[in-house]
């Protein structure tokens, strides 16, 4: 006869602290990126010096938060808001721009997401009409943190819907 000091110590079946049924496995969302590029036309440009205003590099924020809600959830989901933005470098029309997204973190209906603008290519007009130039490496122009929102989901009331829930009809 044993003693409950007498079994080996970190055994699963008497801690339940150590059984790996009961450790949540981390969220197979986190760490998901999708990067997009696109080419900024001059007909972007807004400033002096081709400058291209801050809301363009937002408006592709949002666009590559759409596909990681669709690629994570199968939903558009929202974009509920930006923190900390911060503009660190210029973004010229005739750019090519990397934009990037990672899931930081998965709540309920929440993702937070891990935002940065990259120039990658750079027009050089100094050198030509249509002369550019590959940044090696990358020039960071934006960064931010977003929230995104899924929407709920509303099973809906349809023939096939009905059909496929278990039931078997003659």
């Amino acid at each position: 006869m044993t003693s409950a000091g007498d079994e080996p110590a970190g055994d699963p079946l008497l801690d339940p602290l150590l059984d790996p049924l009961l450790d949540p496995l981390p969220d197979p969302r986190l760490g998901l990126r999708v990067l997009h590029r696109r080419y900024v036309p001059y007909a972007h440009a807004h400033y002096a010096g081709n400058l291209v205003d801050g809301a363009y590099a937002l408006g592709l924020f949002g666009d590559v938060a759409t596909e990681v809600c669709i690629r994570t959830d199968g939903d558009e989901g929202l974009l509920a808001s930006y923190a900390d933005v911060s503009f660190s470098g210029p973004v010229r029309a005739g750019d090519v721009i990397e934009v990037e997204a990672e899931v930081t973190r998965v709540g309920g209906r929440s993702r937070e997401l891990a935002l940065a603008a990259r120039v990658v290519c750079r027009g050089r007009p100094d050198r030509g009409e249509s002369a550019a130039e590959v940044l090696d490496p990358p020039l960071l122009a934006v960064t931010a943190t977003a929230t995104v929102v899924i929407a709920r989901r509303v099973a809906a009331d349809t023939p096939s819907n009905r059909e496929n829930d278990g039931e078997m009809s003659a």
